[in-house]
Formats: structure tokens, C-alpha cells, sequence
């Protein structure tokens, strides 16, 4: 597979170095959707002939997910924004803890081999750590649809009972829109015998994404991204070529609100505006004009008001949005609350904006931004990717220059970003610390 930029090498931590106050002009170009590419690639498991998938970004999510993969003896062949996966000779069953416990999405491969070979046995997932992620409907669903489903030691193994060939169809009801839990579910069933339902699903345009290659590959799915999905169960899948992967609905949103932050008129493409919508409308609300075409976003921002946001699923404010949009609204007019409901832990970085000079209060999971005329250079950490992402946001607006750490988070999420920033006039330097 092709290596991409690591946050360490040769033992030594990286970090970014960012001039601030720099104004920004031209157009940033989204990659393939991160969250959508990991999970297309397990769905490869569901068939022994080879699926194709194109505008996938290089990341070090995605090469961890090829090497979980050709673990199990799945044939991963990478080309420039493209990977072939060719799962004809599975030889195992059991995805290695070391790669599963770095990448949360690895667990989604449950539903992939139990509908394919009849076992499975997944260590329970790693990521980034921003609070409680169960597993508990993934598990749940699974044992809906005929699986014996143990846990044990960190492991979840799974599998059909006594002389069973294939999953049964199943009606499922999620206590939550679990997009995890969906998208292993939706897996599963492809294969099932009968048709499943799953209820109260998870409407991202991931899961959208996640059905419609399954439908390239011969499933018959209905409905996903609605909040019923209903799979008619099939014996096999087959190939699929050059399926295109979505864009990336956070990296576009964060690179608007860099043009935001800096008070730059930028372009932003590819972009599909139906999965950016709530984020569309509160950047309009504090204060940005949006051109939308058919293919991208012109975004011209004025005087940037204080806003509040409350992340929800999907079609809500995405949480995986809130800290970057909180680094925006750090420099705003005024005062705004952004009250975080998806993840418990995911206000890690206030206290970095704060080194920056942002007036921030927590209380619980609410953040109280009292915005400031300018932010400051500082030495900052990102604790995980999307706080990262706002320690970008918020060096390019700063006064100095702002030294980022945690490169191994950000480089989980967004490809070669200081190149793509550099490219419309930023500042950005990786260097070794």
C-alpha cells in the first residue's frame, strides 16, 4: 500500500508549525470520505470477487484497515486514490488486537465475516478517546438475526448455532441512530435468509454510501437514509469497479470554517450541499455568504456573530464538527453556546484554545465561548482528531505562530493537509520535534 506522511519517524514526534493572521484565497479540493472508505472496505469481505473502490484518501486510518484486512487474508492493491480488495482466500477470522484496538471501524467487520463465513472474532474497538462508544446494539442486532454473540476478555466472538449456513432475517429496533451499529447490521443482512428492518437507523450520508455499494454489489437494500432500512437478503454478492467514495462532509465543513476563521473568500469542492446542511445554515447565521453550485461551495465571510450549536445526529450539527466550529466562534462577536450531545469527552480542546487566548467556561458538556478580537501563538496539542483540526483552524487566525502537536490524531482525518492550506496561501510547516 502507499505510505503516506506519519506523525512520527524514526522515533521522532511531529508537529506543524503555523503562521497566523495569513489570509487565504483559491480553492481547497475534499478528499474521499474517511468514515465512509473504512467502512466500504469491510464490506469487501462480503464477496470472494474483487471490489474497486476509487477517491479514497490517503490516510493512516485507511492503512491500518488495509493491514487488518490483509491479515485476514484479504489482497489489498493501492493505486494513486484507489484500492483494489480481493477477499477470495480468507485464511482467518479473528482481526489482530494490535491493529483493531488503534481504529474503532475495524470492529464494523463483525457483520461482514458472520455473514460471510458464519464466525467472527473482533476485539473490541480502539480510536480516539472521546467517551463511551458501546458496542451493546451491534451485539444486540447480531443475536436478532441468530448469532451466538459471547464477550470475553475484550473479545466478541460470534457465530451461528448448530448446523445454520446463513443469518435470519430480522425486525430490529435501535434505542439509538447508531451509525456503527447500523452500518454492522446493514452487513450482516446482505447475507441473512429472509428480510431485515432496522428501525430508528442511522441516516448519515456514510450509511447511504455503505448501501449503495452493497447494492452495486447485488444486495437489495431500500431506504437507508431514512430511519427505516429494509434488506432483503441474498445468497451471494459479487464485484464491484471503480465505486466512488463520497466527499468528506467534515474535512469540507472544517475547510469552510477556515475561510471563516480567516475571513477569507475561498472555494471549497467537491462538496454535496444535502450533507452539509445544518452546518451550512450556522455559517450563514454568524454571518457567511454561501454560493453553492453543483459542484463545490464559494464562501465570503462578513462579520463573524456569536451563534449556538447543538450537535446531533445527522441531519443535526455534527459532533465531529463542534470543536472546530467552537474555534471559530472563539474569534466571534459575542457570546455563544455549543452544547455537545453526541460524545461525553469531547470538549478535550477547550483548555488549548485557552493557552490561545479564547475565553471559554465549561459547564458539563456545554461550552460557553465569549468571542476575542484575536487569539495568540502558542504550543498546543491535539488530543484527538477533531480537536486537532480545531488547533489548525485556530493557529490561522492567531497572532505569531502556533506550534500543533498530535499529528498522529490529525493525520488520522485529513490528507496532507498543510500541503492543501500552503496551496491557498497558509503558512504551514511540518516539522520534527
Amino acid at each position: 500500500m502507499m505510505v503516506t506522511a506519519t506523525a512520527s519517524q524514526g522515533g521522532l514526534k511531529s508537529h506543524l508549525s503555523i503562521d497566523g493572521g495569513v489570509g487565504l484565497s483559491g480553492v481547497m479540493t475534499v478528499s474521499g470520505a474517511k468514515n465512509s472508505a473504512l467502512v466500504l472496505m469491510t464490506a469487501a469481505l462480503l464477496t470472494n470477487e474483487p471490489v474497486e473502490l476509487c477517491n479514497v484518501p490517503d490516510l493512516t486510518d485507511i492503512q491500518g484497515m488495509g493491514a487488518i484486512l490483509e491479515a485476514l487474508g484479504v489482497s489489498v492493491v493501492r493505486s494513486p486514490n484507489s484500492l483494489k480488495l480481493t477477499a477470495t482466500h480468507l485464511k482467518s477470522s479473528e482481526p489482530p488486537y494490535e491493529l483493531v484496538n488503534c481504529l474503532r471501524a475495524s470492529f464494523f467487520s463483525i457483520g461482514s465475516l458472520l455473514g460471510r463465513l458464519g464466525h467472527a472474532r473482533v476485539p473490541l474497538p480502539g480510536g480516539c478517546r472521546i467517551g463511551a462508544r458501546p458496542v451493546v446494539e451491534h451485539i444486540r442486532g447480531l443475536k436478532a438475526m441468530g448469532a451466538v454473540v459471547n464477550v470475553n476478555h475484550g473479545l466478541v466472538t460470534a457465530a451461528l448455532p448448530g448446523g445454520l449456513k446463513r443469518l435470519k432475517g430480522a425486525s430490529i429496533v435501535l434505542d439509538c441512530p447508531s451509525v456503527g451499529a447500523t452500518e454492522t447490521l446493514l452487513m450482516a443482512a446482505v447475507l441473512a435468509d429472509g428480510t431485515s428492518t432496522i428501525e430508528n437507523a442511522a441516516k448519515e450520508p456514510e450509511v447511504q454510501d455503505l448501501a449503495n455499494l452493497l447494492n452495486c454489489m447485488g444486495a437489495k437494500v431500500s431506504g437507508a437514509g431514512g430511519p427505516v432500512i429494509t434488506v432483503e437478503g441474498v445468497e451471494r454478492l459479487h464485484g464491484c469497479s471503480a465505486y466512488s467514495v463520497i466527499p468528506d462532509r467534515i474535512e469540507a465543513g472544517t475547510f469552510l470554517m477556515a475561510a471563516a476563521i480567516t475571513r477569507s473568500t475561498l472555494r471549497v469542492e467537491p462538496v454535496v450541499p444535502e450533507h452539509l446542511n445544518s452546518v451550512l445554515q450556522k455559517l450563514r447565521d454568524c454571518g457567511c455568504q454561501l454560493e453553492i453550485d453543483s459542484v463545490g461551495i464559494t464562501i465570503r465571510p462578513g462579520e463573524i456573530k456569536a451563534v449556538d450549536v447543538i450537535t446531533q445526529p445527522f441531519p443535526g450539527f455534527p459532533t465531529d464538527l463542534q470543536a472546530p466550529f467552537m474555534a471559530l466562534m472563539a474569534t466571534a462577536q459575542g457570546t455563544s453556546v455549543i452544547a455537545e450531545k453526541i460524545y461525553e469527552n469531547r470538549m478535550q480542546h477547550v483548555a488549548e484554545l485557552q493557552r490561545m487566548g479564547a475565553s471559554i467556561r465549561i459547564e458539563g458538556s456545554t461550552g460557553i465561548v465569549e468571542g476575542v478580537p484575536r487569539l495568540s501563538g502558542a504550543p498546543v496539542t491535539g488530543s484527538d482528531l477533531r480537536a486537532s483540526a480545531a488547533m489548525v483552524l485556530a493557529a490561522l487566525a492567531a497572532d505569531g505562530t502556533t506550534q500543533v502537536s498530535g499529528l498522529e490524531h490529525l493525520d488520522r482525518g485529513y490528507a496532507d493537509i498543510e500541503a492543501k492550506l500552503n496551496q491557498v496561501g497558509a503558512s504551514v510547516r511540518r516539522q520534527q520535534s
